[in-house]
């Protein structure tokens, strides 16, 4: 790649990626609902068709009209970025990309025929050549899965959910389906971030974009072990009350906090999976078709029952003990609820404020409640 006069290639050699499926890197959960709709006759159609109904023609226009569409004549090193990214992944028709004016960080990959990115200005701005590399891979990622099918289906049906808040049944038919599309897009946003390290190929440049996104431009005063370490602290402290608090704070969001992208990302950085596809051993585009439902869902499923055993959260540990048959089950149930560990049971009245479940455990799911989201 040649020199664009705002960026220099990076000397370093990335791999790439030819006919990756984008099963390679999705999240289990993630991945299961995409095999089962792709595997629907005619679910293709059925959307394109709801295009009409859906605002995506005036989205387009309104990019097109008010922001500054990437190229080689403006913004040519975000322009660089897009095509390497397409290259490493193989994407072979690149999206169109928007700069959008806004001092929010944030980026977003919608449309139902054709993918456009969009990246705010404050974004550009607050990151630099290698972190903004990555951000453009979680874009290119969105597209190459399909996300952005769901994404601008999800716009829509907030939206409507609005108009119709005045029927009572109706808005909790639509609001009970954005719940479930959002539970699904948090774990697509998952698998974006593992797509902008395989463009990236810099684990350390992703975590500093997720930090910066958490704390802005001010890397000198943050530290990646300490950012990460308020992630397992986030997920085992409290009792089941804060269990139940977290679940409410994440219900309304598209985007995990920042903290679990970021420790999620890490862990899947080093794990097996990760290191075969750098080695060339990924699933492929080609045999997408012959993708075996079952067997996604029997993956997802065991992820999430593997989420449930390892967790430190009070609930999720609680959970484990039902499933588990754990005896004594009200004496826990009480017990986690009132603050008070196994240890904490006997005698004094003192400190209801105590972990439920204090084991140690290495890093989990990390994140922050900002405002702040990257699509």
């Amino acid at each position: 790649m040649t020199e664009t006069g705002f960026e220099k290639a990076p000397a370093r050699d990335r791999k790439r990626f030819p006919g990756i499926s984008s099963r390679a890197y999705e999240h289990p959960a993630d991945r299961s609902a995409l095999v089962a709709l792709r595997k629907l006759t005619g679910f293709d159609t059925v959307f394109k068709t709801l295009s009409g109904l859906l605002p995506e023609r005036s989205l387009r226009l309104l990019f097109l009209s008010d922001s500054v569409r990437v190229g080689e004549t403006q913004f040519p090193h975000l322009h660089a970025m897009l095509l390497d990214a397409c290259y490493i992944l193989d994407l072979e028709k690149v999206p169109q990309m928007y700069v959008q004016q806004d001092p929010k960080p944030n980026a977003m990959c919608i449309g139902l025929d054709e993918p456009i990115i969009v990246v705010t200005t404050a974004l550009v701005e607050l990151l630099d050549e290698e972190e903004m590399r990555a951000v453009v891979g979680h874009e290119v990622g969105h597209a190459l899965s399909g996300h952005a099918v769901y994404r601008t289906i999800l716009l829509f049906l907030t939206t409507l959910a609005l108009k119709v808040a005045w029927i009572p049944l109706g808005n909790v038919a639509i609001m009970g389906l954005v719940t479930a599309l959002r539970e699904w897009f948090r774990k697509s946003e998952l698998s974006a971030d593992r797509a902008g390290l395989l463009v990236g190929q810099d684990v350390h440049a992703s975590m500093r974009g997720l930090m910066k996104l958490a704390g802005g431009n001010h890397l000198h005063e943050m530290n990646v072990d300490a950012f990460l370490a308020q992630a397992e602290e986030y997920e085992k402290s409290g009792d089941l009350r804060d269990s139940v608090l977290k679940i409410l704070n994440v219900l309304p969001r598209t985007h995990p906090f920042t903290t679990v992208r970021a420790s999620e990302l890490k862990k899947w950085s080093q794990n097996r999976d990760h290191q075969r596809i750098m080695d060339g051993h990924y699933p492929r585009r080609e045999d997408d078709k012959d993708t075996s439902v079952t067997d996604s869902f029997r993956q997802s499923a065991a992820h999430y029952a593997d989420t449930v055993r390892t967790s430190k959260d009070p609930l999720m540990k609680l959970v484990g003990d039902i499933a588990g048959g754990t005896a004594d089950l009200g004496g826990k149930l009480r017990d986690r609820f009132s603050g008070m560990g196994a240890t904490g049971a006997s005698g004094t009245s003192g400190t209801g404020s105590g972990s439920g479940s204090s084991s140690s455990g290495e890093n989990k799911d990390t994140g922050k409640g900002g405002a702040t989201e990257q699509g």
